[in-house]
């Protein structure tokens, strides 16, 4: 008589884009996928676009309270924590600068402290974010320096990247990711593509809407998450490290641009306005990943980006 093997439990801190689609990965692996969220637990909207809602066990969860969080891991025992919670971007960090070092660093170091207080055996994956790193002549990797905080966003990453660092070094398997530009249909406006194709989508039925845009010339790299998500759960398959998730691919904003209008075959230069207030001080021109050393790791399992600049147009385009 053959003995049912309980699927593993995998725990993922935030219900937000990045892990709704990872949770959706996860399911396909045949893991328990137990998400916390700060919301009311039935109003997870990314998992219900993605049809997953009924198939994961979402918990309320406070991430700065440490007895809950110690009763949470010590009932569930994940084999894997994905923490992916926390505010999303620089713009916002500004507006909520107690929030982001309450959720991207504190949050942080409460999860790694129950850990190893109570010796829980389990893989830890921190979320983090290019914008930690110098950016210099060439491509951001791991061996760029790290940069000098202008942002509570920025500050808040910093300090996650190093603690998990010295939590390397005390034994607790910890997983630094740093992604670049993810995106996704439920991505919201504040994300560059999805601001320009939902606008495109309109001026195509309007032609007196106009795209307003700031620093068009900024070069990033713009990644599809479903390809992101899948590198961020093979690098749990690896030893404790740090690691680069993004495509390699520089792509101008003006470049995304003109895929988007191309698409409905509309002339560009007669729709675009650029505004100041869109332009950000200190904006580091050129953001893109070196991913030499992630397709060398992932080699096993042929991990590669393809969905890239146009395709990534397209795809958003086809699914807002």
């Amino acid at each position: 008589m053959k003995i049912k093997q309980e699927k593993q439990k995998v725990l993922v801190i935030g219900s937000g884009v990045i892990g709704a689609y990872l949770s959706k990965l996860l399911i396909s692996k045949k893991k328990c996928v137990i998400v916390s969220t700060r919301q009311r637990v039935g109003y997870q909207k990314n998992y219900q676009f993605l049809k997953i809602h009924k198939k994961v066990k979402f918990v309320k969860l406070n991430i700065l309270k440490k007895n809950d969080i110690t009763k949470l891991l010590l009932k569930h025992r994940p084999t894997i924590i994905f923490y992916l919670a926390g505010v999303s971007s620089v713009p916002k960090s500004y507006l909520n600068p107690s929030e982001t070092i309450n959720s991207l660093f504190k949050g942080v170091k409460i999860f790694l402290e129950v850990i190893k207080e109570n010796k829980i055996k389990t893989k830890f994956f921190k979320g983090n974010s290019g914008y930690i790193f110098k950016c210099g002549k060439g491509k951001i990797s791991l061996r760029s320096k790290l940069n000098k905080p202008d942002s509570p966003y920025a500050l808040a990453q910093i300090k996650a990247f190093k603690l998990l660092k010295k939590y390397q070094k005390k034994g607790v398997e910890c997983y630094n990711g740093i992604f670049f530009n993810i995106e996704s249909p439920l991505r919201s406006n504040d994300f560059v593509i999805k601001k320009i194709c939902e606008q495109v989508k309109k001026i195509k039925s309007n032609s007196k809407i106009k795209l307003k845009v700031g620093n068009i010339n900024a070069v990033r790299d713009f990644g599809w998450i479903t390809e992101m998500v899948k590198a961020a759960y093979l690098m749990t398959k690896l030893k404790p490290c740090d690691m680069i998730i993004g495509t390699g691919k520089s792509t101008s904003v003006k470049e995304i641009i003109k895929y988007a209008f191309k698409y409905y075959k509309i002339n560009y230069k007669n729709h675009i306005l650029i505004e100041k207030k869109y332009l950000r001080k200190k904006e580091q021109n050129v953001i893109v990943a070196d991913i030499k050393d992630t397709v060398k790791k992932l080699k096993k399992w042929s991990w590669k980006p393809k969905i890239l600049g146009k395709e990534i147009v397209y795809k958003m385009l086809k699914n807002i």
